[in-house]
């Protein structure tokens, strides 16, 4: 007992002294905003469960936006996954009331039956100006829920910057902006996903503007259906702007179909040419299953090329019945095989690309030159090819492998010099699916990159729709992934492979609008985040290139670049 006080002391703290409860942090005031309801129960694994004030809306919300819950210390950032209609009597369900009545409305409507919100939290700041960071824990009871405001995207996205990139708005909230961190975006492989027609091209063509803008990284790009280059058929009409028009001194244009390139007055800079004698069994291990490749033809391919060298396709397809014969005598290769894998390589007779007698040119090293050392990104166009599968395929993967190979090398030769390691490169392949496929991921050199990340300074940007044809352990190794509407449930399951909160977010991707909106996922956002897409029109020609067209007094179209650096556009 403590000294010094009277025995009949009513006063139990001086009886039994409490502990200094500890200081909290001192928090500035928020101004408060539109409320939409209350928290009412909910965990952190599963999500919290929102009752909204009779007051609100429950058709002005949507799945995908925005909502904070102020909590007692910290506001809450969270993704709205699911709508929900209530009430306290299950009876009301098989008897609704007559409602035709205004009071009876009035008396049901926001008591006895009411809407609820299904929130998932993402991320928590505490006050006003601190940092957004992972969420640990979730509100109390009865925690307002407010729509959140541009400021509250702006705390959690930032500003745009040298490494930060407008790539659109959150849904109803255009007087703001999600700036996409573009150095993460390429320390590892990144995906666009979204069915046929949902805009995947003009979504890729944005984000390779960020990066060529901003200079994070050079980029080669496998332009199957002439869509990044110089200019492209909009579904609505009028021609947009590829590439080398916005950026005339950053990129250039390669083309496999030197025909096709002129008839479209694309200002290509160089033709790639192939020889048969160039290609090797292991590019063909790519087409197994485009080709119709049998493990026995490739082991016949391998045969073939350390009996007769360089020159193997060349010889296989002029081979007549005795040479075939000795082959099968003197090696372990059938004739059905042999016969099988000519049959197969005679359609790259139809390219004329491929070059019997050897290539006009090295075009590997062409490419090298214009990506490391005048620092230029390179726009491969297909032409006529792009229709041809086994010929996008077998280009790529030939180009691919022999540039990581040279980027593996250099790396290496560096010894951790950064100033004397090669730049960055970015590998943009459409159809990913048919380079990632699971029977031949792991033995490919796109299946390769995928898993070191950054390691030789190449990352890759798949672009595909149908994400469930791709390997799943490549998957996982896909930082960032940018999707646009899935409507399969084996795609939609790909896409969130090892993504935290995946069902609620499922919701969110399977109703997203089939054009101009996205759910960004992963390494390059703090958050998942839906965002309206950056139109890709003049005020974004402006915006990342100082382009803009004017009419002149003739009625024509003058075009200049305004800003620094100014040039007339070839």
């Amino acid at each position: 007992m403590p000294k010094n006080l009277p025995v009949d002391s009513d006063n139990l703290d001086d009886w039994f002294p409490r502990d200094a409860e500890p200081e909290l942090p001192a928090l500035e005031p928020i101004p408060p905003r539109k409320r939409l309801g209350v928290v009412v129960g909910g965990s952190l694994s599963k999500g919290l469960d929102v009752k909204l004030d009779r007051e609100t809306e429950i058709e002005a919300l949507a799945v995908g936006r925005y909502v904070v819950v102020r909590g007692k210390y910290k506001r809450f950032f969270c993704m709205i996954t699911d709508v929900i209609l209530d009430s306290t009597n299950p009876s009301l369900r098989s008897d609704p009331p007559d409602l035709s009545d205004p009071f009876l409305r009035e008396v049901y409507v926001g008591t006895a039956a009411y809407g609820t919100l299904h929130v998932a939290p993402m991320l928590s700041i505490e006050g006003i100006a601190g940092e957004p960071k992972p969420v640990k824990t979730i509100p109390g009871h009865f925690m307002p829920v407010e729509i959140a405001d541009a400021q509250d995207v702006n705390d959690v996205f930032g500003a745009e910057d040298e490494t930060h990139f407008n790539i659109g708005t959150p849904l109803e909230l255009e007087e703001t902006q999600v700036n996409l961190d573009l150095k993460r975006l390429i320390e590892r492989s990144s995906g666009v996903f979204g069915k046929s027609g949902t805009g995947k091209s003009f979504l890729t063509r944005i984000l390779l503007s960020g990066v060529i803008k901003r200079g994070m990284a050079v980029n080669l790009i496998f332009d199957m259906h002439n869509d990044y280059g110089w200019e492209v058929a909009d579904e609505r009409g009028p021609k947009v702007k590829g590439l080398r028009q916005l950026f005339p001194d950053k990129v250039s244009i390669f083309t496999l179909d030197e025909e096709s390139s002129r008839r479209r007055n694309a200002k290509y800079d160089y033709v790639v040419t192939l020889g048969y004698d160039d290609i090797e069994p292991e590019d063909l291990a790519m087409l197994k299953l485009t080709m119709g490749l049998s493990d026995s033809m490739l082991d016949a391919a391998y045969t073939l090329r350390k009996k007769w060298g360089k020159t193997w396709i060349k010889e296989l397809l002029e081979a007549d019945n005795d040479k075939l014969e000795g082959v099968v005598q003197n090696t372990n290769v059938s004739s059905a095989s042999l016969t099988a894998l000519a049959r197969r390589l005679e359609r790259f007779e139809r390219f004329e690309f491929l070059k019997p007698d050897g290539a006009l040119s090295d075009s590997v090293q062409t490419i090298l030159s214009y990506l490391t050392e005048q620092r230029k990104s390179v726009v491969l166009e297909f032409g006529r090819y792009g229709s041809a599968l086994e010929a996008y395929i077998l280009v790529a993967n030939y180009l691919t492998r022999r540039i990581h190979a040279e980027y593996v090398k250099r790396v290496e030769r560096s010894l951790g010099d950064p100033s004397l390691e090669p730049p960055q490169l970015l590998i943009t392949i459409e159809e990913a699916h048919k380079f990632l496929d699971p029977l031949i991921a792991r033995q490919t050199i796109f299946g390769t990159i995928a898993r070191e990340m950054r390691k030789y300074n190449v990352t890759l940007l798949i672009v595909d729709q149908r994400p469930s044809g791709i390997d799943e352990e490549v998957m996982s190794q896909i930082g960032t992934r940018i999707t646009a509407l899935l409507d399969n449930e084996r795609d939609i399951a790909a896409v969130l492979t090892g993504i935290s909160g995946a069902s609620g977010l499922r919701e969110v991707l399977a109703r997203l609008d089939t054009k101009q909106q996205a759910l960004i996922m992963g390494h390059a956002v703090p958050m998942p985040v839906v965002v309206k897409t950056r139109a890709y029109d003049t005020a974004f020609y402006q915006d990342v290139a100082g382009y803009s067209e004017t009419p002149s007094l003739d009625n024509g179209a003058s075009r200049r670049l305004t800003g620094v650096g100014k040039r007339k556009i070839e």
